[in-house]
């Protein structure tokens, strides 16, 4: 059997995944053994700089002796425990949960999601076809809920808002991961300019009173956007070069500099298509900023370049 380490020197935990002895560092998830090991756990909501939020349900693994499939990526290893990651259990929970989120939710631009879906047989389409886009999610109140019609798919579906010039918000792709509120919180930002309302199906992320961002306590750091796991929050660069569709990945270089607004230090990673940078992101294992930056660093590189 392999022995994997990954960490500092720590007190070591060792358990099974898949039938192969690992050993991290205690305080680790059995996400990060998995991960160490070479295991592809597919995971939505899992991010490396947030702490996990536990809400999309996709890397749920089998613990032997536990009676429910547990999430990896905050359930912590413990010594003699017996995971298995590849179950018909765990095969079935993630065909489910791709399938109801991807008939709920625009999926089209989130990584790897579509190879998720092959591989475990997932089929969003039996749900029938989407149902129109709604305009009024931000006024729909708790508890008050329409009666399906039975013949399409409901969905989150609604017009993308296009209210400043830095970033966009397209909630139609939004998985409710928490990881954009997260970020906006306690965790990274305190600005809490953004938090979860309604209930149920209707819950959106939302401003106070969904005023436009604008005319929120939004400082524009654009932290919600680096951790966004679907695309739901967007450059407007991006967003309008997906929407005339010159959007190119396989044509963008990635160059890590460090950014001149002030003595910081931060370390910015310019995106560049056709000699444009596009987007500006931040390397999460920086020491100095942890993929996390302010407005200066993420959206004002504007100056290098005059776009008639």
């Amino acid at each position: 059997m392999t022995i994997v380490e990954i960490g500092l020197p720590r007190r070591l935990v060792e358990f099974a995944v898949d039938g192969e002895a690992v050993r991290v560092p205690e305080g680790s998830t059995i996400l990060d053994a998995c991960t160490a090991a070479g295991k592809n756990v597919p995971t939505l909501c899992y991010g490396d700089t947030l702490e996990p939020a536990n809400a999309c349900r996709v890397c749920m693994v089998e613990v032997e002796g536990s009676r429910t499939l547990v999430p990896s990526c905050s359930r912590k290893a413990e010594p003699g425990m017996v995971v298995r990651t590849e179950t018909d259990r765990t095969r079935l929970s993630r065909k489910v949960v791709l399938e109801l989120l991807g008939s709920a939710t625009d999926l089209s631009t989130t990584p790897d999601v579509a190879d998720w879906m092959a591989e475990c047989g997932a089929e969003p389409e039996r749900f029938g076809p989407p149902a129109p886009p709604s305009d009024d999610r931000d006024e729909r109140r708790p508890g008050e809920h329409e009666i399906p019609d039975g013949m399409t798919a409901a969905t989150v579906r609604q017009p993308v808002k296009v209210d400043n010039e830095l970033y966009v918000r397209d909630y139609g792709k939004c998985i409710q991961c928490y990881k954009c509120v997260d970020a906006c919180g306690e965790q990274w930002q305190n600005t809490f300019a953004i938090t979860m309302a309604g209930r149920g199906f209707d819950a959106r992320i939302s401003t106070e009173f969904a005023n436009p961002l604008p005319d929120s306590a939004c400082v524009y750091c654009g932290n919600c956007v680096e951790v966004c796991p679907t695309g739901a929050l967007s450059f407007k660069r991006e967003h309008d070069k997906r929407a005339d569709g010159t959007w190119d990945e396989s044509r963008q270089t990635a160059t890590t500099t460090v950014c001149t607004f002030c003595g910081v230090g931060c370390n910015l990673t310019l995106h560049v298509q056709d000699n444009e940078i596009v987007k500006v992101t931040s390397p999460h294992e920086s020491s100095v900023t942890h993929g996390n930056l302010c407005i200066k660093g993420r959206f004002g590189w504007q100056h290098v370049q005059n776009r008639v």
